[in-house]
């Protein structure tokens, strides 16, 4: 059976910094997966400010506020786009938290109910000649032990300093054909998931 509707991808920047690179490759992605047949959705983690995971906090108050809201969302979409940063080789606190906030379960909710069966894609931009590679080779274990299919397309964009023009678009063709194969492929992958699902 083929799925009703076309598959819908939340993207997330792991960085909050208003003129991050990385936020401006998840706005990147957004248009590259729409251009994929995909409805996709920007979730800037500035709007979704969270205190440090702390099972106390948890058990006393429940889920923070913005915490419930971008769990919402997540569970409202087939699938994730993330777009982090590296910090010192890993993906940032900001992110990681974000995740451990929305993955913790609701009353009804099994374990990792937001993110089993989903799919996902990796994406990085870095002033290093590496792109970021390290810290998503730790961002791919990590969504793939919380339920995620992590597709094998990724993109690292080095230099990043260079990689972009002053309104935010990737400049180089390699990279923008990079973000192109990762849309199609994030969005055939999530086109099968859905359809396995049915």
């Amino acid at each position: 059976m083929q799925a009703t509707h076309p598959p819908k991808i939340l993207v997330l920047a792991g960085s909050a910094r208003l003129d991050s690179v990385n936020r401006k490759l998840a706005r990147e992605t957004v248009e590259a997966l729409r251009n994929s047949g995909v409805e996709a959705t920007l979730a800037d983690l500035r709007d979704f400010p969270m205190p440090i995971y702390d099972g106390d906090l948890e058990a006393g108050q429940g889920l923070p506020p913005a915490a419930t809201a971008l769990k919402r969302l997540a569970r409202e979409h087939d699938g994730f786009a993330i777009a982090s940063p590296e910090y010192n080789g890993s993906f940032p606190a900001l992110l990681k938290n974000a995740l451990d906030w929305i993955s913790r379960p609701e009353p009804g909710d099994r374990p990792l109910e937001v993110f089993r069966g989903k799919v996902a894609a990796i994406l990085s931009a870095s002033p290093s000649p590496g792109g970021g590679k390290r810290g998503l080779h730790q961002l791919r274990e990590l969504l793939e032990m919380m339920s995620v299919t992590v597709i094998p397309e990724q993109l690292t964009v080095a230099k990043s300093s260079t990689a972009f023009s002053a309104t935010g678009q990737l400049v180089r063709a390699e990279d923008m054909a990079g973000l192109q194969a990762v849309a199609a492929a994030l969005a055939q992958a999530a086109v099968l998931q859905q359809e396995a699902a049915v």
